[in-house]
């Protein structure tokens, strides 16, 4: 297939990399220092799951230049979505589509507002990578799965084609029955163990194993899911505890992406996270008072602080 990564961080840079290794037509569409590096010294993953080396890679700073393509990963932060979206126009103009992978759970709303709900599948990604400088994507754990599928919940001929070639790139991938189920279930994970290990400062090891960091932890957990479901999300209250066990298998020293943005002093996920969660609860009359902490006490730093770690 004929793929373009816009947005080569963590997710992109590991997954477009995969599929790249594996003999796709891949370009990493990135900017400054790390196009730069992925340019002259190509493109290196370092992982548990086995190191990768995509050298020469194609990568540019410019979509439109790229051609059309069969599928655009779009993998920016959650405060470039529309302009990314608008960005892939010429990527899709000859019958493909985006994949959004953002965090949070209006991706496929937000994207299909600027390039049409025909043109965007449903994305979720479960991973903890970054960038750990220009031109190296660093990946902890063994985590890398990715979920997509249609927002009507059709198994559609295209979905089933790009889910062929991600298993063929050795990606753990699957299309679930309801990909906005899929999406909330990664916001009850994402969105609690972003807001505490932000709020601590502390990998995930630590907050799972002090009592009452775990409890609050939980509470977190259990907000988003009566959220999700007073606005009509299928979750079952099993998902609660069921979040708290993958957590507990996660790496001990595992940071989430918004505590390293945090620690880096950069801009933060916060309003579309915590402070989406705590504004979904109170439209639904649904109390969210963790993550109306969480929101508050991170406030200060959410347009990036130097002083934030």
């Amino acid at each position: 297939m004929k793929i373009a990564v816009f947005g080569t961080g963590g997710v992109g840079g590991y997954f477009g990399a995969r599929l790249a290794a594996a003999g796709n037509d891949v370009t990493f569409i990135a900017r400054g220092k790390h196009l730069a590096a992925i340019r002259a010294n190509g493109l290196r993953v370092t992982s548990a799951n086995g190191d990768i080396m995509i050298k020469p890679a194609k990568a540019t700073d410019d979509p439109a230049s790229i051609g059309r393509v069969d599928v655009a990963m779009l993998c920016v932060k959650l405060w470039d979505l529309e302009q990314g979206a608008a960005a892939c126009r010429p990527l899709v103009a000859g019958g493909g589509y985006v994949i959004p992978f953002q965090n949070g759970v209006d991706a496929i709303q937000r994207a299909g507002a600027v390039l049409g709900a025909g043109k965007v599948v449903g994305g979720v990604a479960y991973i903890a990578a970054i960038i750990g400088e220009p031109g190296v994507i660093r990946h902890t754990g063994t985590m890398a799965r990715l979920a997509f599928g249609e927002a009507d919940g059709l198994v559609s001929p295209r979905v089933e084609k790009f889910l062929g070639v991600c298993g063929k790139a050795g990606i753990d991938a699957e299309v679930p029955a309801h990909v906005a189920v899929a999406q909330w279930r990664k916001f009850a994970l994402l969105a609690a163990t972003s807001g505490w290990t932000s709020l601590t400062r502390q990998p995930m090891g630590v907050i799972r194993a002090d009592p009452e960091m775990r409890s609050c932890l939980r509470n977190a957990i259990a907000e988003v899911v009566a959220v999700g479901r007073a606005g009509g999300v299928e979750l079952e209250l099993k998902e609660i505890d069921g979040t708290l066990a993958l957590i507990d298998k996660l790496p001990a020293e595992m940071k989430t992406s918004m505590q390293q943005d945090l620690e880096r002093g950069n801009r933060l996920e916060l309003p579309w996270l915590s402070g989406a969660v705590a504004r979904l609860g109170r439209a639904a009359g649904v109390p969210t008072p963790t993550h109306d902490l969480i929101a508050a006490a991170l406030k200060p730093y959410v347009n990036g602080s130097a002083a934030a770690a």
